[in-house]
């Protein structure tokens, strides 16, 4: 898959799993710059927004993950759950929000699925939100899927792979973090294991940043 040509480099630099399966054309699970919507600069890194609250930077860095130096706008998109209903992400302003990219025929996709459930059951009172968006699978399949996993967070589908563009996806799986005001936190590019004492130290920290 091409990248988009709207999204730009940053110097923030996130050594991650390399556990997750390419999306054509096929591309090296390697420590990656994160890519980022426009509006960042390339040479600085830098966008609007303030810096992370040190709590979370902490409680992030204590699980494994580095966060930003500086958040930035997630794009917003609109997409079709299983359900046929519209989703729209700015539609979770004021809430944190996991987004995850994934296609059921990922092999780490599948392993991380039950260690997000467990996430979402454990805030999904607390203003979090989840939404995995499948890539170019028919409902049938994805239903099948949710089905046999017994998944019941939502899930999205992107028929021709727009919205896996906008966010710049080459691997899978690949998540974003959003804070509350709509800015990314992190990207995490890999398959994680999201049912842990320091992952869920650091969405509390975010949900209450």
């Amino acid at each position: 898959m091409k990248k988009s040509p709207v999204l730009g480099l940053i110097t923030a630099v996130f050594i991650l799993s390399v556990q997750c399966l390419p999306v054509k054309p096929a591309v090296k699970p390697a420590a990656n710059p994160a890519k980022t919507p426009a509006g960042v600069s390339p040479e600085t890194g830098k966008a609007a927004g303030e810096e992370p609250d040190r709590r979370v930077t902490r409680a992030f860095g204590d699980a494994g993950l580095p966060v930003l130096k500086q958040r930035i706008d997630s794009p917003d998109f609109s997409a079709s759950l299983m359900d046929n209903s519209p989703l729209s992400l700015a539609d979770f302003q004021g809430k944190v929000v996991f987004l995850n990219f994934w296609a059921t025929w990922c092999g780490p996709c599948r392993a991380e699925m039950p260690s997000m459930e467990a996430l979402y059951q454990h805030f999904k009172e607390a203003g979090f939100e989840m939404v995995a968006v499948n890539y170019r699978e028919n409902r049938k399949t994805v239903n099948a899927f949710t089905e046999q996993f017994n998944l019941t967070f939502p899930i999205s589908l992107d028929p021709s792979g727009r919205i896996n563009g906008l966010y710049g996806v080459e691997a899978f799986p690949t998540t974003y973090i959003i804070d509350r005001e709509g800015k990314i936190v992190t990207r995490v590019v890999g398959s994680l294991n999201w049912n842990t004492p320091e992952l869920f130290a650091a969405f509390e920290a975010l949900l209450e940043s």
